[in-house]
């Protein structure tokens, strides 16, 4: 399906679309009706930019973080005020990386999509760091 993902435009999905189900619809044909059926609502995602779709896509390192904080606020059981728990997430976030070299590398892969976000949003992005 990565193919799919990754095709730079609509019909370029749609034939790598057309592919998969050639190759693996005999064997998994529900998958590929699922993915007929629900085909309009896939196709917004291909109108952002390639950034956007790349990091949109990576959602492991998204649930790890949230996974994280729920075994840290799970552990905890209750808080006495909001700013505990707000203190108990910072807390497992910033246990993710201790050394600050994580940082670097998120910079790296999420700066070409904050910039994609910025243009394709109009600015909302950098209104709220003024």
């Amino acid at each position: 399906m990565k193919p799919v993902y990754t095709a730079p435009t609509e019909d370029a999905a749609t034939t790598r679309f057309l592919e998969f189900a050639e190759v693996w619809g005999k064997k998994y044909p529900a998958i590929v009706r699922l993915w007929e059926s629900s085909w309009a609502e896939f196709t917004p995602f291909l109108q952002f930019d390639a950034e956007i779709r790349r990091i949109v896509c990576t959602t492991n390192s998204i649930e790890s973080v949230n996974a994280r904080i729920r075994k840290a606020v799970r552990a905890r059981g209750h808080f006495p005020t909001e700013q505990a728990a707000l203190k108990c997430v910072y807390m497992a976030v910033m246990s993710l990386d201790p050394t600050g070299v994580g940082r670097k590398r998120w910079t790296m892969r999420w700066k070409g999509a904050m910039n994609a976000f910025d243009l394709a949003f109009d600015g909302r992005l950098t209104a709220g760091q003024l």
